[in-house]
């Protein structure tokens, strides 16, 4: 802290910054801190411009340029906005809020605050300023009608998209792009002599020349024609551009990673434990080519010793190169169902860091020990280098631990130990799992199965076997361990947190659960095990689904931060996420503090501070969000492509959503879910009640509510808005349709016997 409070003591007295050793760390010629710039600004008590600021903190002429990206920076980070005449002000945070802006494809959006908080709502004249994804500044304005926060915006402070992809719409003279993103409800204007021979229906990529405003809508240029609709791989180069993926490698970024050894050097090895003679195994996917951790368990005396060896990423990719800024850039890994954007160059995600069988790695170990009732008494990290003995898919684990197969024993003949001791700890741990009041809802993940055209041959579900959880158990494990150490060692860092659901939901809840004829214990302060206990004693119900979908509902997203709030969900205390640094970069910034612990470093001298962490976290939950948004639109494009020869047909379903204006039906078998339109309903006026997640008819009382089985029929598929319009089938119309064709067949016959 800043001890001067006058402006005129400090035009006299140096300022020293206490961050000083941290920046030196990081920096051969360091400037001020974040932390030092805005307390300068803050005693001036009105905006400075870069010269006056470079004055008050003496620096040099050398030193301008970097105190420059670091004001810009902090701008971006909306730690300081920055006015007209370009002086710098810190954003007050009682009257100015930072956030992302979160669209609605209706046109209206919302304002997610950068430090958490409810959303400000903000309404479609607002959103006509802005896209989907834009970091902004805004100021409350007052309540809107249903009683919720609204905002407007007081400044862009970082666009979200420079470019946009979407289909080329051509009417009366006029050329536009539809984007992708339905959650961008602009369209833009197409500069007639910037078409590249794209003709209407075409999706296409523009370059925005002009952002939106109040009173002018986004103008662009075509840059790059996609292709054609129902074109093989068209779904996933579509979302990769809709959701501003970032796809292919800077030249820098190439270089630094064709640098690297293609196998792990002597040197490298050097003061690190050598654990290669250990069984480590590694079970993944059938499909999986980055295997990121190995594990190995055996029983004590006292319980189980658990080793869980984690790719040492951090060794290869260091703060401020190339590579590192790419890997922040992404995020993280992006897995669509017919291929995967890495967030780490291939020879590190799938070379170097990937933990295949006999081949020297190295790793950062997290060693822990449990008591036989599976509570972890001790834990320790170091850094190592392993030899995995086997490379195991789930299935062949499956097969080993339950079943009888001699070919596949006599394969894996050295480490059946060694799994049947890691399923014995999984059940320890399963026990202990159920009585801290972890929640697991039963959920269905669904597998695409590709013809050799590159087309949808079939939509299957992911069977998660016991190996699945075996290996689950055990990074949950690691995981808490890491955040247990960084604590220990007050290591500032990011946290997975999942809050405590709010008061609103857990309102909405109660009122539900009360028409059920249950409770949930625990009243507006809920634990976990109260969600657990709920679900066990609903287990037997025919309407037992029912209440796990709107329990589920209840739940609040999980986010990244540097302030530690626990996660409710898995009822831990502490958790960060340590185990997946080739595609996760939280994971990778887990490491770095744990090496930097190991290493002998401390909080003093760590070179991330609580504000770029801060600015990190809502950073990497940002684009976790947009990388399940952009796998989610390509999964709905393909289930759409696959439905398209099934119209007129009849299908089981489940109603998996109700709303004002229809009920979502999930199909049964093929996992795809649709939209029956209320007008689409019985001949009757229907009412929403959002309590009790139902549709009441005004005449036939005819109830619609949130899980009932249901027929329906695919009336229509929408490739451009990637939805299933359903009705209900005419049981009536079809007998008479089908009598009809008789009589006519008949007819015929009777005329042809005339004849002869």
């Amino acid at each position: 802290m800043l001890l001067v409070t006058k402006r005129t003591k400090l035009r006299k007295k140096k300022i020293i910054d206490p961050n000083f050793e941290r920046e030196s760390l990081k920096y051969k010629n360091p400037i001020p801190s974040r932390e030092c710039i805005a307390e300068l600004i803050n005693l001036q008590g009105c905006p400075m411009a870069l010269k006056e600021i470079a004055n008050f903190l003496a620096i040099k002429e050398d030193q301008v340029e970097a105190l420059s990206r670091r004001l810009n920076a902090m701008a971006r980070d909306a730690q300081l906005i920055r006015n007209r005449r370009g002086g710098y002000c810190v954003v007050d945070k009682q009257n100015l809020i930072p956030g992302r802006v979160i669209g609605h494809q209706d046109g209206y959006g919302f304002l997610r605050p950068d430090e958490g908080g409810n959303d400000l709502f903000l309404g479609p004249r607002e959103m006509k300023k802005v896209w989907h994804g834009d970091h902004v500044i805004a100021q409350i304005s007052g309540k809107d009608r249903r009683g919720r926060l609204e905002g407007v915006i007081v400044e862009v402070v970082e666009r979200a998209y420079t470019k946009l992809v979407g289909k080329l719409n051509v009417k009366h003279g006029v050329i536009t792009l539809i984007p992708d993103n339905k959650r961008i409800s602009h369209q833009v204007l197409i500069d007639p002599d910037c078409l590249l021979n794209a003709v209407d229906g075409q999706f296409v990529v523009t370059e925005i020349i002009e952002h939106p405003t109040v009173y002018r809508q986004p103008f662009g240029m075509i840059i790059e024609i996609i292709g054609d609709q129902l074109t093989p791989g068209m779904e996933t180069d579509v979302a990769i551009r809709a959701h501003n993926l970032p796809n292919n490698w800077t030249k820098s970024v190439l270089s630094e990673a064709n640098k690297l050894d293609k196998k792990v050097s002597e040197k490298l090895k050097e003061g690190r434990f050598d654990l290669s003679e250990l069984p480590f195994i590694t079970i993944d996917g059938d499909d999986a080519k980055d295997f990121d951790d190995a594990v190995y368990c055996e029983k004590s005396t006292k319980g189980w010793k658990l080793f869980v060896a984690i790719a040492d990423v951090a060794e290869y990719v260091k703060p401020n190169t190339a590579l590192d800024e790419a890997a922040y850039e992404r995020g993280t890994s992006v897995y669509f169902p017919d291929r995967v954007i890495p967030m780490l160059p291939e020879n590190i995600s799938n070379g170097l860091c990937s933990l295949k069988p006999n081949q020297d790695r190295l790793v950062v170990v997290a060693e822990m020990y449990f008591d036989k009732k599976g509570k972890m008494y001790r834990s320790t990290f170091f850094e190592g280098f392993i030899n995995s003995h086997a490379r195991i898919t789930y299935s062949e684990a499956e097969i080993l631990i339950f079943e009888e197969n001699k070919k596949i024993e006599k394969k894996f003949s050295l480490i059946i130990p060694q799994l049947k001791d890691l399923f014995n700890f999984y059940k320890i741990m399963q026990k202990n799992r159920e009585k801290r009041g972890a929640i697991d809802f039963e959920t269905t993940e669904t597998k695409f199965r590709f013809d050799k055209k590159g087309k949808v041959a079939n939509i299957v579900p992911e069977v998660r076997g016991f190996s699945h959880k075996i290996i689950e158990e055990c990074m949950l494990s690691a995981n808490v361990a890491a955040a247990r150490f960084l604590i220990r060692h007050k290591i500032p860092s990011l946290f997975r947190i999942h809050e405590k659901p709010s008061i609103e939901k857990l309102t909405d809840l109660s009122q539900f659960l009360s028409e059920m004829g249950v409770s949930l214990k625990g009243g507006l302060k809920p634990s976990a095990k109260d969600y657990v206990d709920l679900l066990k004693s609903v287990k037997n119900r025919t309407d037992a689904h029912i209440i796990q979908t709107v329990l589920l509902r209840s739940m609040m997203q999980a986010v990244y931060s540097h302030d530690n709030s626990g996660h409710f969900g898995l009822a831990f205390d502490a958790y960060a996420h340590f185990t997946s640094p080739i595609r996760r970069y939280p994971d990778l910034m887990v490491h770095r503090a744990i090496k930097h612990v190991i290493n002998g470093g401390s909080s003093k001298n760590f070179q991330y501070d609580i504000p770029h962490l801060a600015a990190m976290g809502e950073h990497c939950s940002a684009l976790e969000r947009r990388a399940d948004d952009a796998s989610r639109d390509s999964i709905d494009a393909l289930k759409c492509e696959f439905m398209l020869d099934k119209v007129g047909q009849v299908f089981d379903g489940v109603i998996s959503g109700v709303h004002g204006f229809g009920l979502f039906i999930e199909l049964s078998n093929i996992y795809i879910s649709g939209l029956i339109h209320i007008t689409a309903l019985d001949k009757d006026y229907f009412h929403f009640d959002p309590i009790g997640h139902r549709l009441i008819g005004e005449r036939t009382h005819k109830t619609y509510r949130l899980g009932d089985p249901i027929q329906v029929c695919l009336a229509a598929v929408s490739l451009e808005e990637k939805k299933l319009d359903l009705i209900l089938p005419n049981k009536k119309s079809k007998s008479k349709s089908k009598s009809k064709i008789k009589r006519k067949k008949n007819t015929k016959k009777s005329k042809r016997k005339k004849g002869k």
